[in-house]
């Protein structure tokens, strides 16, 4: 069942981050309760392509959940919550700042009820701050952190990722945040807030720049299909006009392509022979790599490379992913049950691969809001059937 199995989540909020983490805890076994407002469900249900009017975001976002329906703004809705959360290991939730504490829902209280609890808390700009309370996106999570800056060539509009990029990167440090509090109440016996914030999350990716300006006052500007002064690692294309990515930035590497492209004579020529040098003559030399990777298809060029040790890849469509041996043979690919799809839906299986106790997909994210509701609420609370359907009916369950 995974490493985490044993450990109970309840998962409050929507949309990505806050639920990105609580999948990354059910992908390692652990007991993820999704609640969502009875008349109000996660939009992420209606995200994805679709095909014949089925989106399948939510087929692999909300797996391994257990789904259930509760109206938190109303008290006996919060009182179920509470009960919930009572034999909870992690709480985590993505509302904006203050609302938790607005439901009485706080983590002075929750702390009283649970004092073993972690409560993690996803949001734009963090719990505290001049701007806690404003609503945070990853689109502009990203552009706030310098990670969009830093995207894209120079002299244009820094383009965005084609992903919520900024959400994911959140809720894996949520994550990692969950996990690292989970070892600290094995020592303390107590649990504690983890505070993930989108912009942080986004700016923990930016490597050296904040030193770099601190220490020197360079701004890193966007580079294109490059990094500056990190010499070769750059696309190239190839005489079927397909895009090759070719990296021979440290020494030995950087020898091993001069063999390869029969002018061992560039390993010592003193415009290229250390880091430094071929980072100050970068253009130079990529107009060296461009001219002699234009003499061969794409797949030749590859296994040219690769004879020689050189790092090299393909820039792939996900059609050419899903085909690719070295993800096929590692079962990258697994499948998910999906009623509504009429049949099996193919996503990325939980990662990293265990030896002992791999994550799994036991289920993909149930289709009707409310799912679990018969089995969590009597398995955990107790609630029979009639009193279920009164809660069903006044719109609290």
């Amino acid at each position: 069942m995974g490493p985490l199995e044993g450990f109970r989540v309840i998962e409050l909020g929507t949309l990505i981050a806050g639920p990105y983490a609580g999948r990354l805890l059910a992908d390692m076994g652990a007991d993820v309760i999704k609640i969502e407002a009875p008349d109000r469900p996660d939009p992420l249900r209606e995200w994805g392509q679709a095909s014949g009017g089925h989106q399948f975001f939510w087929t692999v976002h909300a797996r391994n959940k257990r789904c259930v329906t509760l109206d938190l703004r109303n008290p006996e809705g919060r009182e179920l919550a509470l009960e919930l959360i009572k034999g909870a290991d992690v709480l985590v939730e993505s509302f904006r700042p203050g609302t938790l504490e607005r439901w009485g829902l706080g983590y002075d209280v929750l702390s009283e009820l649970n004092p073993g609890l972690v409560l993690a808390r996803v949001s734009g700009y963090g719990q505290t701050g001049p701007r806690a309370s404003q609503p945070g996106y990853a689109s502009v999570a990203e552009a706030m952190s310098g990670l969009r800056y830093v995207n894209g060539y120079p002299g244009q509009a820094p383009p965005r990722i084609a992903l919520s990029l900024g959400d994911s990167l959140a809720g894996m440090v949520a994550y990692q945040g969950i996990l690292a509090a989970l070892l600290a109440r094995q020592r303390t016996g107590r649990g504690q807030v983890v505070d993930a914030a989108l912009t942080e999350a986004s700016m923990s990716v930016l490597e050296s720049t904040v030193p770099d300006y601190d220490q020197t006052g360079h701004v890193r500007q966007p580079s294109g299909t490059r990094l500056d002064r990190v010499a070769p690692s750059n696309l190239y294309r190839s005489r079927d006009d397909l895009w090759v990515l070719i990296a021979a930035n440290q020494d030995t590497v950087f020898g091993r392509l001069c063999e390869a492209m029969g002018m061992p004579e560039l390993a010592t020529d003193p415009r290229f022979d250390t880091h430094t040098t071929r980072g100050d003559n970068q253009d130079e030399l990529d107009d060296i790599i461009a001219t002699w990777a234009r003499q061969f298809p794409a797949d030749a060029l590859m296994k040219l490379c690769s004879d020689h040790d050189v790092v090299v890849g393909g820039v792939n469509t996900v059609a050419e992913v899903m085909k690719e041996p070295q993800f096929l043979a590692r079962g990258l690919f697994v499948d998910h049950d999906d009623d509504n799809a009429g049949g099996p839906v193919k996503g990325v299986r939980p990662l990293p691969l265990f030896s002992d106790t791999p994550g799994e997909v036991r289920w993909g994210g149930p289709r009707r809001p409310g799912t679990h509701n018969a089995e969590v609420y009597a398995e955990l609370l107790g609630i029979d059937e009639q009193r279920l359907a009164e809660l069903v009916d006044r719109g609290i369950a």
